[in-house]
């Protein structure tokens, strides 16, 4: 099956794009950019493999994003690119794998279902259902079935900036001093510098939401778990990943380091193993520990720079960014075509 592309419309050739991140947005934006004619180099101080999308579980749900109208509608157009992905899990590293969202008391507190702003993406999720008691991991009393992608984030970056290069764009790895800095030579810079975003525009309200990991070997684990509660600095996931299960997690608002806690690691197993028993004795294989790009409201908006150059900002994505990222770089599209009189 091909790889399935994002719809655009034809045209002449469109200006040079200097796109700033390389975490999924901004490659996932330059790739949508590209393959509509836009001359696009990206450019990042890390590469992908060190951005805090490499880091991320993988699970495509609109968790902490807002506004939820919006974060709704990227998510449904990325659903529906990410299933396309699907067809070719080891090349794009995406899998549509089923899993179980606790609900209610009982389940770690969770208490997600229709009634949180949700309703439409519940609506489009395959198998989208109430769960039987025999579906329930222990522990659980009640809870949400649904089918979604599940995407291995560093197979899903190595992946986007293949197809990048094969649409023309390219890949520059050095510091960004200053959006005019990105500016100098193009007609419009995308500001996909997620939580580096604090400090390039700057931007105050970005904060980073402190995510921890611990990935262990899978004893069997087939199906992903979660029970988060909205404004929970404690979550509960397992995620099963070709490399290895994933287990979670953490979301400490204003968190700023990326050592990982050995007291947090334990009492993530901890939690997980009340779920899964069997996690309790599985082999440890890595911890981890990532930033959250988190904002009161994700920025995805257009300014022009003090020289006149178009800049489209697309960060605050908080921890949906794989989630959004194919509606918003289509949002991102439709931005510089309209400012830029195309």
């Amino acid at each position: 099956m091909a790889d399935q592309r994002a719809a655009v419309p034809g045209g002449a050739v469109a200006p040079e794009v200097c796109v700033v991140g390389a975490g999924v947005i901004g490659l996932t934006s330059a790739v949508v950019l590209a393959e509509a004619g836009c001359r696009v180099r990206v450019v990042a101080r890390d590469t992908a493999g060190g951005t805090t999308s490499a880091v991320a579980g993988g699970l495509c749900w609109p968790y902490r994003i807002q506004p939820y109208a919006e974060a709704v509608r990227w998510s449904l157009r990325s659903l529906e690119v990410l299933t396309g992905l699907a067809a070719r899990p080891d090349r794009t590293g995406v899998r549509l794998v089923a899993g179980t969202l606790a609900d209610g008391p009982g389940a770690d507190g969770g208490a997600q279902g229709p009634e949180d702003g949700l309703a439409d993406w519940y609506a489009a999720v395959p198998g989208w259902r109430r769960a039987r008691a025999a579906e329930l991991p222990a522990g659980c009393r009640a809870g949400w079935r649904a089918r979604t992608p599940l995407v291995e984030m560093p197979v899903h970056l190595r992946y986007l900036e293949r197809r990048l290069a094969a649409a023309g764009g390219s890949l520059v790895r050095r510091p960004v001093a200053s959006l005019a800095q990105a500016a100098e030579g193009v007609r419009a810079v995308v500001n996909c510098a997620g939580l580096g975003a604090r400090e390039l525009v700057p931007d105050p309200a970005v904060r980073p939401v402190q995510g921890q990991l611990v990935i262990v070997e899978n004893p069997g684990v087939a199906e992903w778990f979660t029970a988060a509660e909205a404004g929970a600095v404690d979550t509960t996931y397992l995620l099963p990943q070709p490399f290895g299960l994933v287990l979670g997690g953490t979301a400490r608002e204003g968190g700023w380091s990326r050592e990982p806690d050995p007291a947090v690691a334990e009492a993530i197993v901890a939690r997980c193993a009340r779920h899964v028993p069997q996690v309790a004795r599985a082999r440890v294989l890595a911890h981890r520990v990532g930033l959250r790009p988190a904002r009161p409201a994700v920025r995805l908006a257009v300014e022009r720079l003090p020289d006149g150059t178009v800049c489209v900002h697309n960060y605050g994505h908080g921890g949906a960014g794989v989630t959004v990222s194919w509606g918003c770089a289509e949002e991102v599209l439709r931005l510089v075509r309209a400012a830029a009189g195309r």
